[in-house]
């Protein structure tokens, strides 16, 4: 009977296509709808309550480590490498430094002359720049500027390969196998937009020096254009809280933490019994860290040592640098999980530390939990009254969360709002990317260098091309406007503003005030409004 009935209410609605979809919307919802989106409840919360504790753990832990822990120098053994006449410079360990680069126009003198400013014997120390630059004129302007430090008595290299083959962990993998860094015991990496104060080392390597079981001392970074808009200050929060937090946890309680990549200076011995730098991720910082970690290697985090860098301020820069951070943790943790469990030189909670709080909680749950739960979850939920969200789920615990991230910077305290939504937005590419990772898909290993602008939006204002007429000015900027349009985005703005219209209309707790915030911050991503925005 119900059957007929059904029958012949689709047979009255055949001409009308928003009544089919509405008699399909009935017949799917009770069935499947509703079940999968309370899964996706289920699951949101219990993300949720992970990534709390978590934060609650890391937030009760610093506090300690403020309070009662002791600083690295007194942690560790720690002497100053003062310069002695009569010894000269034999008593200082010989250090390579290595830059690796690619097609850095804009910053490369930035590190090379900051590398080449150290204050350590010269005849201790080896700067190599690696260049896999693809375009000649750079590379002849990169090996100009090196020639121009070795006329002056510095022991700098230009180093160039045949091919680009594993990016920037081939790069310092080759630079590493050079004859004339044999006699070197330790190795600083610099990328090409960090620039590190001249007594770096000499706060560094007496770490590595007086401790044999030490492998890495990691600097801090800070940023030369966190004011430059309000997405670079986006940016400055959130590494913020990776430096000030997840790091010194890390460094604290289980001298562990993964390596940044660059401004830290490694054990070379350490680097070849953990097998060596590896391209089968894209991030080969943290492969090495895990890998030297579980050799029983430790590492130390250095707070107040602060090495100078620039952010990406360009969306399109950012959303790729976004992609390779998230994709790769992911696919390393699938790639490294039972090698870690089936581990006998790590201690049994230092496994549980790697692998939960980590990889699982950091690199995989903060990312699925921020956008399957804040933007598809909980409006799906708007739409289907039937499913009830806590508000302990909704509105506390997100809250909580929030404001123990905004620890790391307080002077940007009075943004979190703004951070809230760009976060979310950024989100929908993180978990893209994780996932990504995890199923070892397509775009796994895809390497972007980041593009670093440094002072080339000034010298393009100064150097501004007069000659131009309106109608190409015209006709670029609308090929511009179309260029930064991220119609990903732009869907998931439609969709929550129409949960938004749905929950001012039926809704009764009032979320249709932060689907309409969120709605616009996928907008104006989703137009390309965001970050610096070249001519």
């Amino acid at each position: 009977m119900a059957d007929q009935v059904m029958q012949e209410q689709f047979t009255g609605m055949r001409g009308d296509i928003g009544g089919q979809l509405q008699l399909m919307w009935e017949l799917m919802k009770a069935p499947v709808i509703v079940p999968l989106v309370k899964l996706g409840v289920y699951l949101s919360l219990t993300m949720s309550l992970m990534l709390f504790v978590e934060r609650l753990y890391m937030g009760v832990v610093i506090i300690l480590v403020k309070l009662f822990w002791k600083k690295p120098e007194k942690r560790y053994k720690w002497d100053p490498i003062l310069d002695d006449v009569e010894l000269g410079s034999s008593h200082f360990p010989v250090v390579l430094i290595q830059i690796p680069m690619f097609n850095e126009r804009e910053v490369y003198k930035i590190s090379i002359g900051a590398a080449c400013n150290l204050s350590w014997p010269a005849d201790r120390l080896v700067i190599q720049v690696l260049d896999d630059s693809t375009d000649p004129v750079i590379k002849d302007m990169v090996e100009v500027e090196c020639q121009r430090w070795a006329s002056k008595g510095i022991n700098i290299t230009y180093q160039i390969r045949e091919n680009r083959v594993g990016y920037k962990a081939g790069a310092l993998k080759d630079g590493l196998k050079r004859s004339y860094v044999k006699h070197c015991e330790y190795v600083a990496i610099f990328d090409a937009d960090f620039r590190p104060e001249p007594d770096f080392l000499r706060r560094a390597i007496p770490f590595l020096m007086h401790n044999p079981d030490i492998a890495l001392v990691q600097a801090r970074w800070r940023f030369v254009n966190a004011g430059e808009c309000l997405m670079t200050r986006m940016q400055e929060m959130s590494l913020d809280y990776h430096f000030t937090v997840e790091q010194e946890v890390g460094s604290s309680t289980h001298a562990f933490f993964g390596f940044n990549g660059t401004a830290g200076v490694w054990r070379i011995a350490a680097i070849n019994e953990a097998g060596g730098w590896k391209d089968r991720t894209t991030v080969e910082d943290m492969d090495l860290a895990i890998r030297a970690s579980l050799r029983g290697w430790k590492y130390v985090y250095l707070g107040d040592l602060q090495v100078k860098s620039e952010l990406p301020s360009t969306f399109k820069a950012f959303r790729f640098q976004q992609h390779r951070w998230s994709c790769g943790p992911a696919n390393l943790f699938r790639k490294m999980v039972m090698e870690i469990v089936k581990n006998k030189k790590v201690k049994f909670w230092k496994k549980v530390y790697v692998i939960y709080s980590f990889f699982l909680v950091r690199k995989i749950v903060a990312h699925m939990v921020t956008f399957f739960f804040y933007c598809v979850v909980l409006p799906l939920t708007i739409l289907l009254p039937e499913i009830e969200v806590p508000l302990w789920g909704s509105v506390y615990i997100p809250s909580i969360i929030t404001i123990l991230n905004s620890v790391g910077t307080p002077r940007s305290i009075h943004l979190l709002f703004y951070w809230i939504l760009f976060e979310n937005v950024m989100s929908l590419h993180r978990t893209k990317a994780t996932l990504i990772g995890l199923l070892e898909a397509g775009r796994a290993n895809e390497w972007v260098v980041t593009e670093k602008l440094g002072d080339a939006l000034k010298n393009k204002a100064n150097a501004k091309d007069k000659q131009n007429t309106t109608k190409v000015a015209v006709k670029k900027s609308r090929s511009k406007i179309f260029e930064r349009m991220n119609f990903l985005e732009l869907g998931f703005g439609v969709f929550l503003f129409i949960c938004g219209c749905f929950d001012f209309m039926h809704g009764k707790y009032s979320y249709y005030i932060y689907l309409f915030l969120q709605s616009i911050a996928f907008f104006i991503v989703g137009f390309g409004y965001v970050g610096t925005i070249l001519p």
